[in-house]
């Protein structure tokens, strides 16, 4: 659960866009070289989930988030920023 500011800085998926010509990540603009062994490549390679972890639970987050979903969700807040989104006064949660 992230707010609308906070979706624009998701990253991007790995897998490749489907619309060729306008795609950042194929291989026809240069973006990587054909038949290249992700795992032998000395890149920076795309991790999911960093080093970062969240604030409540210490469990591994994604893409410099401040907490993780579970947590986001119960608190009502954004992942990523720690804004007030969801109004969960109502709800009826467990913390399990």
């Amino acid at each position: 659960m992230v707010c609308e500011k906070c979706e624009k800085k998701l990253s991007k998926v790995i897998v490749p866009d489907k619309w060729k010509e306008g795609a950042s990540n194929t291989t026809e603009g240069g973006g990587r070289k054909i038949n290249e062994n992700k795992l032998l490549s000395k890149k920076n390679r795309w991790t999911p989930y960093g080093l970062a972890k969240c604030i409540i639970c210490k469990q591994q987050v994604h893409q410099n988030a401040k907490y993780c979903h579970t947590c986001a969700y119960s608190k009502g807040v954004c992942a990523m920023c720690g804004k007030q989104v969801l109004d969960t006064k109502f709800y009826k949660q467990s913390n399990v």
